[in-house]
């Protein structure tokens, strides 16, 4: 046994996979850390086993109360400088030079954020808080008039995403033009500013590829970007590499999330159309979005052709400052004050909207994928069933004679086989595509709580200023300074809450009316059949 482990993050596990569902807080015996890079096997309290995310829990270490051995002498400065240099330029060369190879596709290590059950938002999960946010304890502000310290609670979101440090007016990044974002004012409302030079992007043509004289193989899509009408070919693991970026650099926005990886049956033709449809979809969605399409990182995925270029870029975004809440910093927002009780009114609503819309999307969900299972298992058994009832039933007549009933019967048998494959193949054309579109809203909707988290904590450091400086504790100009900086928090939440609701509509009815459409094709075409076979009993 490998030991055990600490469950940290829900995980529903597929229906008819070798996947373990799992609970928060629930402990599990680990039997193998190896099944595949990213997943771990074991068996929870009540028996059940298979395998999980391994980024889903943590591993319980045994600790025996052994005192610590002496330290040894810490190294001179120079000595470390001088040797450790070379070493850490030599890993970053190997890990450039390793970037078509380190990784297998599907089974690289599980990113939250592609899972529907992900970790809220799909952020990091590291507790660790930055160096800035230790240090700012206790940062004086004005002339010495007083100290509002900084919050110590280093697990803070808010705090792990700089958002307390941006607020303190601590926050200094070095941007370029390319990084500023607009947001403006409409007679629609306060929504980011658009593209000016809107454009999309089709992924087609997947095809199974090798390496390392056919050890490695892989799935590779061509995506071509109105942009350029320049063809790029990426994998998996680039669109997973790409989504941490996303998350990484944008804290205010909810990135689409990725389709789920997949251990097994990953070479299969329908599964690489599956994925291909779901890859379309996040691809589109970053297109769209006003923002997240004039991304350097994204534009860099792209277009980047080259390989040389291709590995300095990543370089370059691995390297990027202005992520998380310091790209508070490059958003430029109208000069009109926000009233912060008009906010706490929008954003509760907004928070019970995203709950009661995330509840209704999971059963949804749930109620979809069950019924795609009894379309392709039960229901079309059940047709086949009758088909053969009514195929027994002429083999049985034909002993005595041939004649039109008995052939009427057969027509009848042969009509249930048929619509047996119909049900079968429905799926594909109705409950499927509304399936993904849930996949995509069930990440969406995940991000929010997090950023919602960090417009409360701007709002409520703000306060905490306020009431200093009542106190005669903080200068009133950086109040002044904070309130405004507040707004720029609370611009960017009303954004992105306004280009989220206009998304929603457009998603919803499209896709209804796709599913009802393919409904009426699909039981008009059941019809026909039943028309067809009806027709054949005249002459009896």
């Amino acid at each position: 046994m490998a030991g055990q482990a600490r469950v940290l993050y829900d995980f529903d596990g597929q229906p008819g996979t070798s996947e373990l569902s799992i609970t928060t807080g629930e402990i599990l015996n680990v039997t193998s850390k190896d099944v595949g890079e990213g997943w771990w096997e074991g068996s929870n309290q009540r028996g059940l086993s298979g395998i999980f995310p391994a980024a889903y829990v943590e591993a319980i270490v045994q600790t025996y109360n052994v005192p610590p051995a002496m330290p040894p002498p810490p190294l001179p400065q120079i000595y470390v400088e001088e040797n450790t240099a070379p070493v850490i330029q030599q890993q970053q060369s190997q890990y450039d030079d390793d970037w078509d190879d380190d990784w297998d596709d599907d089974v690289s290590e599980v990113n939250p954020a592609s899972h529907a059950n992900a970790a809220p938002g799909g952020r990091s999960n590291s507790d660790v808080g930055s160096a800035l946010d230790v240090n700012l304890a206790g940062l004086k502000l004005g002339d010495g008039k007083g100290t509002v310290r900084k919050n110590l609670n280093r697990f803070s979101h808010f705090v792990k995403t700089g958002g307390e440090a941006y607020i303190l007016g601590a926050s200094k990044v070095t941007a370029t033009d390319s990084d500023y974002i607009h947001i403006i004012e409409t007679n629609d409302g306060i929504t980011w500013a658009p593209n000016p030079q809107p454009y999309s992007c089709v992924v087609a043509s997947p095809k199974k590829e090798s390496k390392l004289k056919g050890l490695k193989s892989f799935i590779a899509y061509q995506l071509t970007p109105s942009l350029n009408n320049i063809q790029v070919s990426r994998r998996y693991k680039h669109f997973d590499w790409l989504h941490e970026r996303l998350v990484e650099k944008f804290c205010i926005i909810p990135i689409p999330p990725l389709p789920d990886k997949q251990i097994s049956g990953r070479y299969e033709e329908q599964f690489i159309e599956r994925r291909r449809l779901q890859l379309q979809s996040f691809v589109s969605r970053v297109s769209n979005h006003p923002i997240l399409s004039r991304s350097d990182v994204w534009l860099h995925f792209l277009t980047c052709t080259d390989a040389k270029r291709w590995k300095s870029g990543k370089r370059k975004a691995e390297k990027d400052e202005v992520i998380g809440a310091a790209i508070f910093s490059v958003v430029q927002v109208p000069e009109k004050a926000l009233d912060p009780l008009q906010l706490d009114s929008q954003t509760e609503a907004f928070g019970r909207f995203v709950q009661s819309f995330d509840t209704a999307v999971r059963t949804m969900q749930s109620n979809f994928a069950e019924q795609v299972k009894r379309q392709q298992g039960p229901y079309k058994r059940d047709y086949q069933r009758i088909g053969q009832s009514f195929r027994t039933l002429s083999t049985a007549m034909e002993l005595l004679e041939t004649a039109p009933l008995t052939r009427a019967l057969a027509h009848t048998a042969d009509t249930y086989d048929q619509i047996a494959l119909l049900c079968e193949d429905q799926p594909r054309l109705d409950f499927e595509p509304m399936g993904d579109l849930l996949h995509d809203y069930r990440g969406l909707l995940a991000s929010f709580p997090d950023i919602i988290t960090v417009h409360k904590g701007a709002l409520q450091k703000r306060r905490e200023l306020e009431r200093s400086a009542t106190e005669g504790k903080t200068e009133s100009n950086v109040v002044v300074r904070a309130q405004q900086r507040t707004d720029v928090v609370s611009y960017t939440l009303l954004a992105e809450m306004s280009y989220f609701h206009q998304e929603r509509v457009r998603d919803y009815n499209a896709v209804a009316k796709i599913f009802l459409q393919e409904q009426i094709v699909y039981y008009q075409k059941i019809v026909d059949h039943l028309q067809s076979t009806l027709s054949q009993y005249k002459d009896v």
